[in-house]
């Protein structure tokens, strides 16, 4: 995340108070908005999967579904390298239509997985992922470090998850399902310092600071997606 950099001890007193007061809103607003866009995918993804009509024109089609996919990318990519010129309507607008077409593009695990176990893994996500969240937010220990060699572990999740692709290896993708929830468990506890940080610096709750927290809630989100992804991947049963 490209977050603004304040310093709090520049500061009058004056707006320490107005920071001080900012600090638990924003939190909230980051949670918030992270709870909404994960209740708005997960409503969007069990829709189009009771759909077979939807299914049948997401699926069988590749030109449908890689749009689907490339504006994904395209919003992420749109909501962090424009925040700054973007609205607070526009980039709420931006972030609740990429939940809608992340639900549709996963609801694909509800044919492949069934929804007993679906329900299980979401709710061992969400504990791990609160668990994780917390550590972040409460320890004294800074988690700055931890920032490149995450960074470094996406990057080989990646490139192995692309050679995968035309080897496919299923030891290799359960070794690549591990390594990943160990990746974005650790980034769970470092983003959420990273915001609370950001959060404790704002100046104020004014327009521009809420658009960054709705940043760090897409990026909470992503962590949280992701997280359940692989962890379906592990502990998922498939349908017969």
């Amino acid at each position: 995340m490209d977050y603004e950099e304040f310093n709090y001890g520049a500061m009058t007193r004056e707006q320490q108070l107005s920071s001080s007061l900012a600090f638990p809103v924003l939190m909230r607003k980051v949670y918030l908005w992270m709870t909404l866009a994960l209740v708005i995918t997960g409503l969007t993804a069990y829709y189009v999967a009771s759909s077979p009509t939807l299914l049948f024109h997401i699926f069988s089609n590749k030109l449908v579904l890689l749009g689907l996919l490339g504006g994904e990318f395209l919003l992420v990519i749109g909501l962090s390298a424009a925040i700054n010129k973007l609205s607070l309507l526009m980039v709420t607008l931006m972030f609740t239509i990429y939940s809608v077409v992340n639900g549709a593009t996963l609801s694909v695990i509800f044919l492949v997985y069934t929804a007993e176990s679906i329900m299980s893994v979401f709710f061992i996500t969400a504990a791990t992922f609160g668990g994780m969240a917390l550590y972040g937010y409460f320890t004294k220990k800074d988690l700055t470090s931890w920032g490149n060699i995450l960074f470094m572990g996406l990057i080989g999740i990646i490139i192995a998850s692309l050679v995968n692709m035309f080897v496919h290896n299923s030891a290799l993708q359960l070794i690549i399902s591990y390594v990943a929830v160990l990746v974005f468990v650790g980034l769970t506890a470092y983003d959420s310092q990273k915001i609370k940080k950001m959060m404790l610096q704002a100046p104020d709750a004014g327009e521009s600071m809420q658009k960054l927290a709705l940043l760090g809630a897409l990026t909470l989100y992503l962590d949280f997606i992701n997280l359940f992804l692989q962890l379906l991947k592990i502990l998922g049963s498939r349908r017969s």
